[in-house]
C-alpha cells in the first residue's frame, strides 16, 4: 500500500497560531522528559514556526 503526500490549510487567528505552536512545544518537551525521539514533532514545530502568513479581509 502507497501512502500519499496530502497537504492541509488551516486558517488561524494570531492567538490560535500561538497556542499551537505552545501545545506541540509542550509535547516535545513532555517527549525529551520521558527521552523519547523528537524529530518529528520538531519538524512540525518549525514548519508551524516558519508557516507564511497572509492578511484576510474580513466583511462584517
Amino acid at each position: 500500500m502507497k501512502v500519499q503526500d496530502v497537504k492541509h490549510k488551516v486558517t488561524l487567528d494570531d492567538f490560535e497560531h500561538r497556542l499551537l505552536i505552545g501545545c506541540v512545544n509542550a509535547a516535545r518537551t513532555m517527549y525529551l522528559e520521558q527521552n523519547k525521539p523528537t524529530g518529528d514533532v520538531d519538524d512540525l514545530l518549525v514548519k508551524i514556526i516558519k508557516s507564511p502568513s497572509k492578511k484576510v479581509s474580513v466583511r462584517v
